[in-house]
């Protein structure tokens, strides 16, 4: 019988299908934030390359999210071959954003995309955003046009919702975000330890109640009961018996604190096999953290002023509660109880009782928060599970405001600049600001050009402390180079010669033997490697590799092989490129070393300098002070004389 009940109670507790998919990230944000992200309605607007949105919605999209729309009206072409994954030459000459979304719900088939516009409609946002579901997130990527930015900008100021544009040129990026003016956030995924309440300083009545069963003649117990007495009980048993000593007052001051941990204490047993009570250490433990006053978290008071604000929404459902929640709290000067008790050394009957005390309280709370609810103009609406929520999460609540104060852009510009005089003087432990690549990234979706030089000259009109800044220079020589419709992987070989490290354009050599490129052929007929130094004297043991190759040679280079041999030489391809990289972070590291050596060997310099500078300054006083003690001396002498 009860191993039947054991396989019983193992099968209850057997995952679901979606918790075994879904089971890293219920770990991460609970399954309230999973209810989140699959009611979520996300909004793509595409432009240029497209790749970064399209890659950054796939993130979303194999989590879970519940919809998306992907707005582009982009017919494909050979450009966007190269740049993104989920296109291939069958897409060519159709939409981007159907193909997309069609190979992006082969990701995660619970989740429903769509596409606009549909075949010869205009590309309408408007009418996009007022004939679909109200969107939750509204992501665009640069270069959007100024008038569909407007209107994008307009709904989420509507709707209340937050809105993200990013912009990517090669391993560059920046992304910008939108919030409403006020964004609350109610369940903020605390620490379950930080979540208890256990009222110790307010129990109500039945909790009082069964505490004072569990410690009636606490002294006669036995040691296994005395040895399983929850913290819970054995803090309240002890407050008690403090206040009986002190008139009635609870121990709040810090001294007061320190006596009352050695009550509880000097509570516990010491003539058992163990030499005292894991139950006693826990509550000793327990005592700065629980026994505490309840005072209003300043996040909730912040949230309480504003829900009597004109500039809210009366019927937005969070305000509601709010108001409620502030009801609560001016009858009780508690906020409701949510319900969690942690971990604790006890019987586990006791344990189990003890939790059911204080999730019924956290009920009664949110029931007559609820009953408040309902009195208040919009309330009829509002979900009982919304109040629940909030009621459980209310200490931890938080209302994110969009900063009507913030730094102009010179100012943040004078900042940074400072951080590189910093870093100047500190050395490379003190990384160099960002501020220039995100200006000149900035500047190329508002200048309308490639040019590196007129996206410099904007920026240094805009901001003219950064007029000659090499960092910029390079960057947008950098974003020059790309163009508009290169990927991240269209880079240059670079010779792997480390005395040397050219960029190869047009042609490389390259070896079997370690797959180096080099910038030239060696006029012998054999050849050391300068990687390995191996000798390379067979035929194909070095190659002349085109690194611009035409379009009949794309076409006919891996014709007729079979598929396997295909894949064998991709992987080995790969591999090459993988080698490539791996060489580059040798090299840096490499300059690395030796200018951290150097940076080493100046400041032992500069120290040996400081120091034999003082004592040539110190010799040259001496001498001074030699000098003029003669000279006093006779002055004295004379003066005598006289």
């Amino acid at each position: 019988m009860s191993q039947e009940g054991s396989v019983i109670r193992g099968l209850q507790h057997v995952p679901t299908e979606k918790e075994r998919k879904y089971d890293r990230q219920l770990r991460l944000w609970a399954a309230s934030g999973q209810a989140a992200l699959e009611s979520a309605n996300v909004l793509l607007v595409n432009s240029g390359p497209g790749t970064v949105g399209i890659e950054a919605l796939k993130n979303l999209v194999l989590p879970g999210i519940g919809k998306f729309t992907i707005a582009d009206d982009a017919i494909i072409q050979e450009a966007d071959l190269g740049v993104n994954f989920f296109l291939d030459e069958s897409c060519l000459g159709k939409s981007r954003a159907l193909c997309c979304a069609e190979y992006l719900v082969e990701l995660n088939p619970e989740v429903s995309g769509n596409c606009f516009p549909e075949e010869d409609d205009p590309f309408d946002l408007e009418k996009l955003t007022a004939s679909s579901e109200p969107f939750t997130i509204i992501l665009y990527t640069s270069s959007l046009q100024k008038d569909l930015v407007c209107v994008l900008e307009s709904y989420a100021e509507r709707q209340k919702i937050p809105i993200l544009s990013v912009h990517s040129v090669g391993y560059y990026s920046y992304f910008t975000l939108k919030l409403p003016a006020h964004l609350p956030v109610v369940d903020t995924h605390p620490d379950e330890d930080a979540t208890a309440d256990l009222r110790l300083l307010d129990p109500w009545p039945e909790l009082s109640t069964f505490v004072s069963q569990l410690t009636k003649d606490i002294d006669d117990q036995t040691d296994h009961d005395h040895g399983h007495l929850p913290l819970v009980a054995t803090l309240l048993h002890c407050l008690e018996e403090w206040k009986d000593a002190h008139q009635g007052n609870p121990p709040l001051a810090y001294s007061d604190k320190l006596a009352f941990r050695n009550l509880v204490a000097n509570g516990a047993r010491r003539n058992n096999p163990e030499g005292g009570e894991e139950n006693f250490e826990e509550a000793v433990a327990a005592v700065m953290k629980h026994v505490t006053p309840f005072s209003l978290p300043s996040s909730l008071k912040q949230i309480f002023d504003y829900s009597n604000s004109t500039e809210i929404s009366s019927s937005d459902s969070f305000w509601i509660i709010a108001k409620a929640v502030e009801q609560f709290y001016e009858k009780h000067h508690q906020l409701p109880l949510s319900g969690g008790i942690p971990d604790m050394k006890a019987e586990s009957a006791v344990y189990i009782k003890l939790q059911s005390l204080y999730k019924a309280k956290a009920r009664q709370d949110a029931s007559e928060v609820m009953s408040t609810v309902r009195t208040l103009e919009g309330g009829i609406g509002v979900a009982q599970a919304e109040v629940e929520l909030f009621c459980k999460n209310a200490k931890f609540i938080k209302l994110v405001q969009s900063s009507v104060h913030a730094p102009t852009l010179t100012k943040i510009v004078e900042n940074e600049l400072l951080n590189d005089e910093l870093s100047a003087v500190a050395g490379p432990e003190t990384p160099l600001s960002l501020i220039s690549i995100y200006l000149a990234l900035r500047a190329s979706t508002l200048v309308s050009t490639d040019s590196a030089e007129e996206i410099v000259d904007f920026v240094a009109s805009s901001i003219p402390s950064l007029s000659g800044n090499n960092r910029l220079l390079q960057l947008n020589s950098h974003h020059s180079e790309l163009g508009l419709g290169r990927g991240m992987m269209d880079y240059n070989l670079l010779c792997n010669n480390l005395k040397c490290r050219r960029e190869l354009r047009d042609r490389a050599l390259v070896t079997t033997c370690r797959l180096i490129p080099v910038e030239v052929m060696p006029a012998k007929q054999t050849f050391v490697c300068p990687a390995c130094h191996s000798t390379l004297f067979r035929d194909r043991d070095t190659l002349i590799a085109d690194l611009l190759p035409s379009e009949d040679y794309k076409a006919i280079v891996l014709s007729g092989l079979s598929p396997g041999i295909v894949l064998e030489c991709a992987e080995r391809a790969l591999n090459f490129w993988a080698y490539q990289k791996t060489q580059e972070i040798c090299y840096q590291q490499h300059i690395y070393g030796i200018l951290t050596e150097k940076h080493s060997k100046l400041k032992s310099q500069l120290h040996q300098t400081v120091t034999e500078a003082n004592a040539e300054i110190a010799r040259l006083q001496t001498i001074i002070d030699n000098q003029a003690q003669p000279k006093n001396t006779s002055d004295c002498a004379a003066e005598t004389k006289r």
